[in-house]
């Protein structure tokens, strides 16, 4: 009953962390690759915007796999 109750929660942490890990290769391909499309269209943009954005997807993305990994630990 204990290591059912243990391998449980392994198997819990183990997806959520497989969750949080998926969440940051998500962010990571619709915001920076996204941004990194339009600047590649070269279309009339407003570059800070697309830089935020750039930005944003990085930061997102290093914080949601550190927060997978943390919980993989």
């Amino acid at each position: 009953m204990k290591d059912e109750a243990r391998d449980r929660d392994r198997t819990r942490r183990e997806n959520i962390a497989k969750y949080y890990l998926d969440l940051s290769k998500l962010t990571f391909t619709a915001l920076v690759l996204g941004s990194v499309t339009i600047i590649i269209t070269g279309k009339d943009i407003d570059y800070f915007a697309v830089a935020g954005m750039m930005a944003g997807g990085i930061a997102s993305t290093v914080i949601l796999a550190k927060i997978g990994n943390q919980i993989f630990k």
